[in-house]
């Protein structure tokens, strides 16, 4: 059997986990959660979809959703399609003199004989660059094409309340917040009209990112993901898995065009994700690997 080996070390070691982190923590530091939408209104076509590749029209994955999102409201594009150089080459279509790319990692993996003569495969992350069609010679904006307009949010909270039906967690109206509560494998939410609207979300998309948080924070039960959870505000567990539940709501979100709520207690978070972020680089891809399964095994249980 061929067998590759590792790659000659570079002048300069790339670290893409750190590069990853530090464009979170820099899209944080100014202010800006990249997977919360801070406006309502967007069309079918608008920024808050899922990132998707122009060509294949697969949907990304994980990480480089958020570093998609952040690149859009950094560079303002008004459009969820991307492609590399080369996909959008074959299509005869030209990038725009002076645009740049937007990065996307992905895992790929080297084989490596180790000492016992056994071929074991080693994974590690690439990188590569895509960009948005919005940076395409042939653009022109949809910023007045009424012809995608979307149908009232309202018409598709039939949809939304079915996808929360057919998981089967048991949720209970009338709390003084919203929480899971791990013990009695329940969810707690404030009443309907609790929800108020507010100047980036209306009640009822309030109401539904909320659920739909606390959803995520139910799928990670020991009987189903089983994932670690921490015991406090503050703890580092306990930070991680509040960036995979608003993580996880947010690409649900984004499925259902629903604007994702404010948190009260904003600042706090922010300053607790900074802090978890900055102690570990690898955090946030772990982070939002974890929330594309959570949303993947609820899908799942639709069908």
């Amino acid at each position: 059997m061929t067998t590759q080996t590792l790659p000659k070390p570079q002048t300069k070691y790339r670290d893409i986990h750190q590069e990853v982190t530090d464009t979170i923590i820099a899209q944080l530091e100014k202010g800006t959660i990249p997977w919360r939408q801070p406006w309502h209104g967007q069309t079918s076509k608008g920024f808050f979809d899922l990132p998707y590749n122009a060509i294949s029209n697969n949907h990304y994955q994980g990480i480089n959703i958020l570093l998609l999102w952040g690149a859009t409201i950094e560079k303002n594009f008004d459009t969820a399609e991307w492609g590399t150089f080369k996909q959008w080459s074959e299509q005869k279509q030209t990038i725009r003199k002076g645009e740049k790319g937007s990065m996307i990692v992905y895992y790929d993996t080297i084989e490596k004989e180790d000492d016992k003569g056994e071929v074991q495969k080693i994974p590690f992350l690439k990188a590569y660059h895509v960009f948005n069609r919005c940076q395409l010679n042939s653009y022109t904006s949809q910023e007045n094409d009424t012809t995608n307009e979307t149908l009232p949010l309202v018409q598709r909270i039939d949809v939304v309340d079915s996808f929360i039906e057919n998981t089967q967690a048991v949720i209970e109206h009338g709390a003084d917040g919203a929480f899971y509560r791990p013990s009695e494998d329940k969810i707690y939410m404030p009443n309907v009209e609790a929800f108020r609207d507010t100047k980036t979300c209306a009640a009822t998309e309030g109401y539904y990112s909320t659920l739909l948080h606390e959803l995520v924070h139910w799928s990670g039960a020991e009987k189903r993901m089983n994932r670690t959870k921490g015991k406090k505000f503050g703890d580092n567990q306990y930070a991680v898995e509040e960036l995979v539940a608003e993580l996880g709501s947010a690409f649900l979100c984004a499925e259902f065009d629903i604007a994702t709520a404010e948190k009260g207690d904003h600042a706090s978070y922010i300053a607790n994700w900074l802090k978890v972020l900055k102690d570990n680089k690898h955090c946030i891809v772990t982070a939002a690997s974890e929330a594309s399964k959570a949303v993947n095994y609820m899908k799942q249980l639709n069908y």
